[in-house]
């Protein structure tokens, strides 16, 4: 990795405005030929103008949802329309012809449990797919957790011989000690995890809000005094590297739902798909300009350079949003309806004195805690088999996951179709953990240059032996910085741009619901109450649907409501979540807490 090929390629923010409507009517253009997808019946009602600011996951599917219902929608976004789920293609890097290098998230993935994205997918037209989007999934079988030095890798979603034998505590307890078995836990200590997840799984709603909402996920497996393999497997590896949380500061309620998720999707239980899914080509390609397309058909315009930055209130309503472009030029923004889609850093800034004042709940956003997850692109020079599915480099302080691209795309070839023809793939790191220090400089990312932080992660990446065999130093062809990190060389610190709501102990009666005290102002977001509760494509999609659904009841409105999922519950499981909720009522613990001996 020489100096000249890791500055080859500065940090852009993304395609611009025109380029980006071009590109969108053009795929409108192709996408129109393949037929609109029906979606439900409309009403007519007489304030039918919708403003939904921001244009991330959570204002695209808002104002999919009310397009449907009949209702004119105008979406103003600041940056680029996808938010943190979009591409980031490197600009000015194709040549002959080809596109610019596609920049990916290291960790952008579909669980089989997720049900509002592929609901949405399914309703967006993409040429030769019966199933629209939606088709565009593919399973990704092959994830991996690869360790340091020459220690066994394993497979993080291992297979299970006997999902029926899953659903009762003592077939729970031996599948799961002999599926977490090839991890090193010490053995006495993979007992009392394996006892840990058993108590949470059969805890009642109660006191999984009561009580578990309230602990952090390091205390709740009481990671304090246990082997670094436990700490690094069962704490972080249930945290930072699967569900992008910290463990001392995560909401056991949170880590523990998502737990119980991914085991329901590995005995087939409830869910839509594969346990790990991926889109076959890049993200914009498979879905956001297809999205967008479909919307501009609808009817949705966009307002794409559009910075919203003040909420006007008059009679205890939203009497008007204002916004600002980049010369600050200022726009009065008028509807009938106003949905906040912004993400919770920038949402919470519209809250002046005089919105506080009709709602002073909202206060509490400013208690919720926003933490970096974003990463980097390596791009190779020679196609590289690692496993087909994502990477957990778990032994990385920096928490590091990613994925070749590559492979996925079977309708792409890379080196044909992107950058100057010299790049084969893209490596594409995911960094969870801004705060350790690195082991070549001693230094957390938050602190490092980007160069620093190339050479870093490459270095953590090899410092595993699986990795190492396989991708030596000259492999790599450039890289690509996320480009919200922003290096500040008088302060040395980096700033993020993007950051991503955590989900924190107690933090879940300081989240607000979709609906707000002001009768015309919405909120959508993945900070927003939602069933699956994870700052997540999915959580966004769901707060989305749950906006429109308390506009079209605020509106008196005839039109179908938007459909909303929950997490699969396992019947056989009932009965003792009905037991535990009599133990809570008692102020007794769950009958599978035992005390430390």
């Amino acid at each position: 990795m020489g100096d000249g090929e890791q500055r080859g390629l500065g940090q852009q923010d993304g395609v611009s405005r025109r380029r980006f409507l071009r590109d969108a009517g053009a795929v409108g253009a192709i996408a129109a030929t393949s037929g609109v997808f029906a979606g439900p019946a409309r009403a007519a009602t007489s304030n039918r103008r919708v403003a939904v600011l921001g244009g991330g996951m959570a204002g695209l599917a808002a104002a999919h949802e009310l397009a449907e219902r009949g209702f004119q929608v105008t979406v103003y976004e600041r940056n680029a329309l996808g938010g943190k789920a979009r591409s980031i293609p490197v600009a000015g890097t194709g040549r002959g012809g080809r596109r610019d290098l596609p920049g990916e998230h290291g960790f952008r993935f579909f669980p089989g449990f997720y049900h509002h994205v592929p609901d949405t997918m399914r309703r967006i037209p993409f040429p030769g797919n019966p199933g629209g989007v939606r088709d565009n999934l593919v399973a990704a079988t092959g994830g991996k957790f690869l360790r340091n030095g020459d220690r066994a890798d394993a497979g993080p979603f291992g297979l299970i011989p006997d999902p029926v034998g899953m659903l009762t505590p003592d077939g729970l307890r031996r599948q799961l000690t002999d599926w977490l078995s090839g991890y090193g836990i010490p053995p006495h200590e993979l007992v009392f995890f394996v006892e840990r997840l058993l108590v949470f799984l059969t805890s009642c709603d109660a006191r999984r809000f009561g009580q578990w909402e309230h602990v952090s996920w390091w205390d709740f497996i009481r990671a304090e005094g246990k082997s670094q393999e436990y700490k690094t497997v069962a704490a972080a590896g249930m945290t930072r590297n699967v569900v992008a949380a910290k463990e001392t500061v995560a909401s056991t309620r949170t880590i523990g739902n998502m737990a119980e998720a991914f085991l329901m999707t590995m005995m087939n239980r409830g869910n839509d798909g594969a346990l790990d899914r991926v889109l076959d080509l890049p993200t914009n390609e498979a879905w956001i300009d297809p999205w967008v397309a479909h919307l501009q058909r609808l009817g949705v315009r966009f307002e794409v350079g559009q910075a919203v930055d003040r909420l006007e209130v008059g009679g205890g309503r939203v009497t008007a949003a204002w916004s600002h472009d980049a010369r600050r030029r200022r726009y009065r923004i008028d509807a009938d309806w106003f949905v906040c889609a912004m993400p919770v850093e920038r949402a919470r800034k519209l809250w002046s004195p005089e919105v506080l004042a009709v709602d002073p709940s909202l206060k509490q956003m400013d208690e919720l805690f926003a933490d970096w997850m974003v990463g980097i692109q390596y791009f190779l020079k020679r196609k590289v088999d690692i496993t087909r599915g994502h990477i957990t480099f778990i032994d990385a302080p920096w928490a590091l996951t990613g994925l070749t691209q590559g492979q996925f795309w079977n309708s792409r070839d890379f080196g044909r179709d992107y950058g100057d023809g010299t790049a084969v793939d893209a490596l594409s790191i995911d960094i969870s953990n801004w705060d350790a220090p690195g082991i070549l400089y001693g230094k957390p990312a938050k602190r490092c240059t980007p160069d620093q932080i190339a050479r870093e992660v490459w270095a953590q990446i090899k410092a595993h032996g699986t990795a190492a065999k396989l991708l030596p130093d000259d492999i790599v062809h450039s890289w690509f910085l996320d480009p919200g990190i922003v290096w500040n060389p008088k302060t040395g610190a980096n700033r993020n741009v993007t950051p991503l709501l955590v989900n924190t102990v107690g933090s879940w009666d300081k989240r607000p619901t979709a609906r707000t005290k002001l009768p015309n102002l919405f909120l959508a977001g993945d900070y927003v109450q939602t069933n699956i509760d994870l700052a997540t494509m999915e959580g966004a999609n769901e707060s989305g649907r749950a906006a429109v659904n308390a506009l079209l009841e605020t509106a008196d409105s005839s039109a179908t409501p938007a459909r909303t999922y929950t997490l699969y519950r396992a019947p056989e499981f009932e009965l003792l979540k009905g037991v535990d909720q009599i133990l809570h009522s008692a102020g007794a613990p769950n009958a599978l807490d035992l005390p430390l001996g």
